[in-house]
């Protein structure tokens, strides 16, 4: 069997899972020619550091046959309903800034003051207001575009890593002045992300 080395990329071909495919499976991939953790966290919608704790692996590498464990993440529809809301909250922004959107999210899904799902953080209201507006005047109803839906795959790919941002607001169009009284992160584009 021949040795390959792993290494971060950035490009890799993506696949999105069936959006009516409503539960996350754990799964088993050959290793072929070209794979990477990342590409692999890419196509399948889970973080690297999962697939390599799931596999018992403390290094990159990887061999060309071997049988890795996928584990289950991100549900299918879930992954379908954070493309739409990142499509709608980061219409015209960056693909960095739609990455970092979905990251939001998944942040918020892994923290104890949040909802433990995907959904459960995307529809939550809190004191009458909604957390995503797009939820409220119905724009989490656009269907996805590719990048949006290569931005989602790419935050679960690296979910976990990062700033921990847990909001983002456009200090432009902002009512609300609340966020801009948390710790900022990072600005991308015309959004501001903090903790």
């Amino acid at each position: 069997m021949k040795k390959l080395l792993i290494t971060l990329c950035a490009t890799a071909s993506l696949l999105f899972i069936d959006a009516n495919d409503t539960h996350a499976q754990s799964t088993t991939h050959t290793v072929v020619a070209g794979d990477t953790f990342y590409k692999l966290g890419q196509q399948y919608g889970v973080p690297v550091t999962a697939i390599q704790r799931a596999n018992n692996k403390s290094s990159s590498t990887i061999m060309v046959g071997e049988q890795l464990t996928i584990p289950s993440s991100v549900s299918a529809a879930e992954k379908e309903l954070l493309a739409r809301l990142v499509f709608a909250e980061a219409e015209g922004e960056s693909y960095a800034g739609k990455v970092a959107v979905a990251t939001v999210v998944l942040n918020r899904v892994d923290h104890k003051d949040f909802p433990n799902s995907v959904r459960g953080v995307v529809e939550e209201v809190s004191n009458g207001y909604y957390a995503f507006s797009p939820v409220k005047d119905g724009r989490i109803n656009l269907a996805a575009d590719n990048e949006s839906i290569r931005a989602v795959n790419e935050a679960i790919a690296f979910r976990g890593q990062g700033a921990g941002s847990l909001f983002f607001y456009n200090p432009a169009t902002a009512t609300n002045h609340w966020n801009s009284t948390r710790t900022e992160t990072i600005r991308i584009g015309n959004h501001v992300f903090a903790k």
